[in-house]
């Protein structure tokens, strides 16, 4: 993974009132939970005493109980109570500390900052979703979450893998792609497919970013905007070096009534599901599991906006790597080159 980002990690719906909810992201196992007030908080799941997990725990107070020895913990990871050594004993619990992870909520989505000190600002909103509904759908691949990303990048895939969904038309020539960077972290292209008559594909100088152009933001976000009514948003989750869980979204405001157009989602849902699908088996299958700038493929014009995204993911982690080295107390995440 890139230190020092923000990764889109879950959906917001996911951790309820009342309850801890545990997952493995970014090679760790997480406790989330929301305190009497909504905020999120998120710990390192493992009790400070004998190392259980929070899984089936309590949400009491402003923090969490372990379920094993009824261990309290506030907000900031640290121990409040050890019962078995009664509320009265003065003994100093600053050894019982949970690692904290700062989170946010934006669109609805949970993000974990990944990296060392002071978090960077929040996200920003993603385009054009705001004001519509949505139903996402949570998809396990067995790959890493850069094969996933690239995937979407990807347009010469499209006639082959979904010849009979999203490719129909056998347009197997491409046009550019054409891609431009809005911020550092922020890059645009557009498919520009066309039918093979025996011309030459334009550049991407020549190409231009249609109306139905893609936007992906590093490190795991991606929106492709459809239409004013219609957009596809996805979050590429990484659980470890060779799971990923693909979060997509299917957003409309077709007919401006929340009610039907949160069900037209849920239709709109099990095409994404398909053609998802569609993408796995094969992506799955490609070797090595994770991406890099140099790992002896032949890429081709059409690449060019996967040759972006390597370029780019290779210059952040070695801006975290100087940052790192730079600051000793800040020791690096042991998985920063995952």
């Amino acid at each position: 993974m890139i230190s020092n980002m923000w990764y889109a990690i879950a959906a917001s719906s996911q951790v309820k009132a009342g309850y801890i909810t545990t997952l493995r992201r970014l090679s760790k196992d997480l406790a989330l939970y929301r305190d009497p007030r909504g905020a999120l908080h998120c710990v390192y799941d493992m009790c400070a005493h004998r190392g259980a997990s929070f899984e089936r725990g309590k949400v009491c107070n402003d923090g969490i109980k372990c379920p094993f020895h009824g261990i309290e913990y506030n907000t900031k990871g640290q121990a409040t109570l050890i019962p078995s050594d009664g509320k009265a004993n003065p003994k100093n619990l600053s050894r019982f500390h949970l690692t904290t992870f700062p989170v946010i909520e934006v669109d609805e989505i949970i993000y974990l900052w990944y990296g060392k000190g002071e978090p960077s600002p929040s996200p920003r909103p993603l385009p054009h979703i705001g004001n519509m509904a949505y139903d996402e759908i949570q998809v396990p691949w067995t790959t890493h979450y850069s094969r996933v990303i690239e995937n979407q990048l990807d347009v010469s895939h499209l006639p082959f893998v979904h010849h009979n969904t999203i490719g129909k038309g056998n347009k197997t020539l491409v046009n550019g792609p054409k891609f431009v960077f809005e911020s550092p972290n922020e890059m645009i292209h557009s498919a520009n497919n066309a039918v093979d008559h025996g011309q030459l594909p334009k550049s991407n100088e020549d190409a231009a970013i249609r109306s139905t152009y893609m936007t992906f933001r590093w490190p795991n976000t991606w929106v492709n905007h459809i239409s004013d009514k219609l957009n596809i948003m996805a979050y590429f989750v990484p659980v470890d070096d060779e799971n990923t869980l693909l979060c997509l979204r299917f957003y409309n405001r077709f007919t401006g009534l929340e009610a039907l157009d949160r069900l037209i989602a849920k239709f709109g849902s099990i095409g994404n599901r398909v053609v998802q699908n569609q993408d796995r088996v094969i992506v799955q299958t490609q070797r090595p599991k994770r991406s890099d700038l140099k790992i002896n493929e032949n890429l081709v014009q059409a690449d060019r906006p996967i040759i972006e995204y390597r370029k780019r993911r290779a210059e952040l982690i070695a801006a975290a790597d100087e940052t790192s080295e730079k600051s000793p107390q800040a020791a690096k995440p042991s998985e920063h080159d995952a």
